[in-house]
């Protein structure tokens, strides 16, 4: 439920705050004084497209901030909550500004989110009809919804959308199964021509890498080998003294001189150290050469296998390292190709099931859709005889296309139908010609329809077009739409704003430099003026204030007999929602103060 408004430097409103409560609120006030602005407001704190054009004249930006109290808020609220990390609370405060330069920025409970969240939010928070929305109820896809929202089949929809999703997903991949199938001969051949001339080569891990290393070794033989010589004989056997002779002889010098001063013998064991150490050195050395000479009749073997490896690298279009890898994947394509027949079978079995199970699911959900399509039927059908189209008949037809491929919502098609007039056959909605009837019809389906909803519903001058009784009986449904939850609705029918739990006028003023709307809460007397103003003419008469006690007094009495004002029959009962006495609570005008959505 909305329980707090505020809009700041929107159009032409400079600053407004409300505290709003349960029931049926109405907004009454001259052609042009800004009604249709608060609705606006809240199309956009909803999620609304913003520009510009929606900053006040003169002002940085625009802003509007509600407050939201979810203590009965429905479970689909509360999930979504959880899952965007913004649930927790009692209260969701909502704020979107728009600055000068056309951007704006969305936030939920302080907390910046992008536009598209603030949409998901809104169209569950708020449940906005225009004078026009008629139209929207003109396409089978809305109709379909407005009928599983009746109905609660929510839950019936979800299970077909599973089912549905997992049918998709193994039709897809039969499709690819059978894509390869195709044209599965020629490519088994050429795969097992592939496995088998790698496996022919078998190449070992790491082997490429290690060839190319001996290949350039064998390939600098000779360069190796005179610089192994030439080490060892600088070593241990040249000539010349070679390093081992030199460390010898200085070994046996300090051990001579040990006698005569002891630190001297401390240096014998390096000595001899490193004496082990050439003469280790030069026995490897020793090896690497004769290792060489043995080697010298392998060179063009190796030559032979490295350009072997590195053809069938360019021919498989991989690194000569990853030709183990990429064997490896040819034979497990190989092996999933051959055993293909099996698995399209078993695939096809499975697409089957699912597509069993779908339609099974399909075909409850068209139980139901049926089902509820007549109640709805019958609800407002009794609707329209109270709203002027007396003789009138309404139905929901529930089709199915035995031929069409499976959809998320169903196998169902629905067009609602109606006539206005008593042995005309009913009609598409798209067809109905006169747009006053189309308008009442309009209503009727919405009041039946949110009649489920948990979620704070406005109506914009749905009630154009319409006066007299009719008036009253739309005003009637409006005020037991508010007893279930919250309703908003801006009007210019003194038959309906006397219906109401809360009035408030907007007005709209100008000192000649700008132009302010205001709006006012009014009770008692001055609610009877602004009726008197609805009813009378350029002046108010005193008859015509009479009349306005009149209404307000019949509207009192009405609302305070459980019968008055309901259809001649009704098909089914209350949504179960708690009932409040809206009577006992004000709506509240007060003058802005700064509010917490402002704190950066």
């Amino acid at each position: 439920m909305l329980t707090h408004l505020q809009i700041r430097d929107f159009a032409i409103i400079d600053a407004v705050e409300l505290e709003l409560r349960p029931g049926l609120t109405v907004l009454t006030g001259e052609t042009g004084a800004g009604k249709s602005i608060v609705v606006d407001a809240l199309q956009l704190l909803a999620g609304g497209r913003a520009g510009a054009e929606v900053v006040r004249h003169g002002a940085e930006r625009a802003e509007i901030a509600a407050t939201f109290e979810l203590a009965q808020a429905p479970r689909e609220l509360k999930q979504w909550l959880e899952e965007q990390s913004l649930g927790g609370g009692t209260e969701l405060v909502v704020r979107r500004v728009v600055g000068s330069d056309g951007r704006s920025r969305a936030y939920l409970n302080g907390q910046s989110v992008p536009v598209q969240l603030l949409r998901e939010a809104g169209s569950i928070l708020i449940d906005i009809h225009g004078q026009h929305e008629f139209q929207s109820l003109t396409r089978s896809a809305a109709q379909r919804e407005l009928l599983d929202g009746y109905g609660s089949l929510s839950a019936a929809v979800g299970q077909v959308g599973i089912a549905h999703r997992v049918w998709l997903e193994l039709l897809n991949r039969t499709l690819a199964l059978e894509s390869q199938a195709r044209d599965r001969d020629a490519k088994l051949e050429l795969l097992h021509y592939q496995v088998q001339e790698l496996a022919a080569l078998q190449l070992k891990p790491a082997e490429a890498e290690a060839l190319a290393e001996e290949a350039a070794r064998l390939a600098n033989r000779g360069r190796l080998a005179a610089g192994a010589q030439a080490a060892l004989g600088a070593l241990y056997e040249g000539e010349q003294p070679s390093a081992h002779g030199l460390v010898s002889r200085a070994v046996q010098s300090l051990r001579a001189l040990a006698a005569l001063d002891p630190k001297l013998a401390a240096l014998v064991p390096l000595l001899e150290e490193a004496a082990v150490h050439v003469r280790e050195a030069a026995r490897e050395l020793e090896r690497y050469g004769e290792a060489l000479e043995i080697d010298s009749a392998r060179q063009e073997e190796v030559q032979r296998r490295l350009a072997a490896v590195e053809e069938l690298a360019r021919k498989h279009h991989v690194a000569p390292a990853e030709l183990p890898a990429h064997a490896g994947r040819l034979t497990g394509e190989l092996e999933a190709l051959e055993r293909a027949d099996t698995d399209l079978a078993d695939l096809r079995r499975e697409l089957n099931s699912a597509l069993q199970a779908y339609r099974a699911l399909a075909q409850q959900l068209s139980g139901k859709r049926m089902a509820t399509a007549r109640v709805l039927a019958r609800d407002i059908s009794a609707r329209m005889q109270t709203l002027g189209m007396g003789g009138g008949r309404f139905e929901a037809d529930v089709s199915q296309d035995g031929n069409a491929e499976p959809a998320q919502h169903g196998i169902d098609q629905v067009d609602f139908r109606v006539t206005a007039n008593p042995g005309s056959p009913p009609r598409a909605l798209a067809k109905v010609a006169s747009g006053g009837e189309l308008a009442r019809l309009s209503l009727a389906v919405q009041v039946a329809c949110a009649a489920q909803e948990a979620r704070c519903m406005v109506f914009d001058e749905v009630d154009a077009g319409i006066g007299g009784a009719v008036a009253e009986i739309v005003g009637r449904e409006l005020r037991s739409l508010g007893v279930r939850g919250q309703v908003l609705c801006v009007t210019h029918l003194p038959q309906v704003a006397c219906q109401a739990h809360h009035h408030l006028r907007v007005t709209k003023a100008t000192d000649g430099r700008s132009t302010r709307t205001t709006l006012t809460q009014l009770e008692g007397d001055e609610r009877i003026e602004e009726l008197a103003r609805m009813l009378g003419g350029v002046e108010i008469t005193a008859k015509a204030r009479e009349h306005a006690r009149d209404m307000l007094s019949a509207a009192t009495l009405s609302a305070a007999t459980p019968s008055a004002g309901k259809p001649a029959a009704t098909a089914r009962g209350s949504s179960g929602a708690a009932a409040t006495d809206p009577d006992k609570n004000e709506d509240t005008v007060r003058q802005p103060r700064p509010p917490a959505a402002r704190r950066r």
